[in-house]
C-alpha cells in the first residue's frame, strides 16, 4: 500500500489490503474498505467513502465538491458500495445540503468518462456506460442499465431493471422493467431479456407487459390507465411498483413511441 509516489492524508482511514498506485492523491476524511485497488492518478477528496473490494482506474475523481453554485461549503459525502468499479477518468461530486450524499451501490459497474453529479442515488448492480451525464439528484433503480453518451436532466428517475439505449436524452422518468429510447425519449418494450436473465418467470413478464400495454399501448391517459391497472391487475409487488412510480412522478413519465418527429 505504501506506495513513495501516492500521497495519503494522515487522516484518511485506509483498511488492511488495499493498495494505492503511484502518483495518487488521498485527501483527509476519506475512508477506503478491505480490498480495494485504487490505480494511479486517482484523486480522492475528502467525503469519499469507498467499500470493500472495489476497483478505481486511473484519472478518476471521487467526491469533488459539487458543481452547483447553491453549494456553500457544507460537510457531505459521496458513497461507492462493495465490489463497485470506477473506470478511467470518472467523477464523482459528494453531495450537497439537499440530501447530504451522492450514493452508489454494491456491484456497479461505472465505464469511462462518466460523471455523477451531487446527490446522486445509483442502486445496487447498475451499470453506467461509457461517456454517461448524470445531472444532480437522479435517482437509478438496481439492474438499471444506461447506455453510453446518454445525458440524464437533474431530478430524473430511472427505475429498477430499465434499459437505457445509447446517446439518450432523458428529460422524463422511465419507470421500472422498461426500454427506452428514440428522440423523444419513449417506452419501446419491457426489458425481457434482462429480466430472464436475473430469474423472472415467464408469467411475471407476461404480467409486466400486460401492464405496460394498458399504459402505452390502449390510447388511455396516464390516470385513466392506472385505475383500469388497479381495478383488473392483480395486486403483487411489480404491480404496485410500476403505479407507485408513476403516481410519485413529479418529472412526468416518458411517453409511448408514435413514429411522429
Amino acid at each position: 500500500m505504501n506506495q513513495p509516489l501516492a500521497y495519503v492524508h494522515p487522516g484518511a482511514k485506509i483498511a488492511k489490503n488495499v493498495v494505492i498506485e503511484p502518483f495518487t492523491t488521498i485527501h483527509n476524511n476519506v475512508e477506503i474498505g478491505e480490498g480495494t485497488w485504487i490505480g494511479s492518478n486517482v484523486t480522492i477528496m475528502e467525503g469519499a467513502r469507498i467499500g470493500k473490494n472495489c476497483n478505481i482506474f486511473p484519472g478518476s475523481v471521487i467526491s469533488a465538491v459539487p458543481q452547483d453554485l447553491k453549494f456553500g461549503g457544507e460537510d457531505s459525502l459521496a458513497l461507492i458500495g462493495d465490489n463497485t468499479t470506477v473506470r478511467e477518468c470518472v467523477t464523482i461530486n459528494r453531495g450537497t445540503v439537499a440530501s447530504g450524499v451522492t450514493k452508489i451501490g454494491k456491484n456497479c459497474l461505472i465505464m469511462a468518462a462518466a460523471h455523477i453529479a451531487h446527490d446522486c442515488h445509483i442502486g445496487d448492480n447498475v451499470i453506467i456506460v461509457n461517456g454517461v451525464l448524470l445531472g444532480g439528484h437522479v435517482t437509478v433503480g438496481d439492474f438499471a442499465i444506461i447506455g453510453g453518451l446518454s445525458a440524464v436532466h437533474q431530478f430524473i428517475n430511472i427505475g429498477e431493471h430499465a434499459m437505457i439505449s445509447g446517446g439518450s436524452l432523458l428529460r422524463k422518468d422511465v419507470p421500472p422493467f422498461t426500454k427506452a429510447a428514440k428522440e423523444p425519449l419513449s417506452y419501446v418494450g419491457i426489458n425481457s431479456v434482462g429480466l430472464r436473465r436475473r430469474g423472472f418467470s415467464t408469467e411475471k413478464i407476461r404480467e409486466i407487459q400486460d401492464i405496460y400495454r394498458i399504459l402505452y399501448q390502449k390510447n388511455y391517459n396516464t390516470t385513466q390507465a392506472l385505475s383500469i391497472i388497479e381495478a383488473e391487475m392483480e395486486a403483487t409487488p411489480e404491480r404496485d411498483e410500476i403505479i407507485l412510480f408513476i403516481r410519485n412522478s413529479s418529472r412526468g413519465v416518458m411517453k409511448g413511441y408514435t413514429g411522429i418527429y
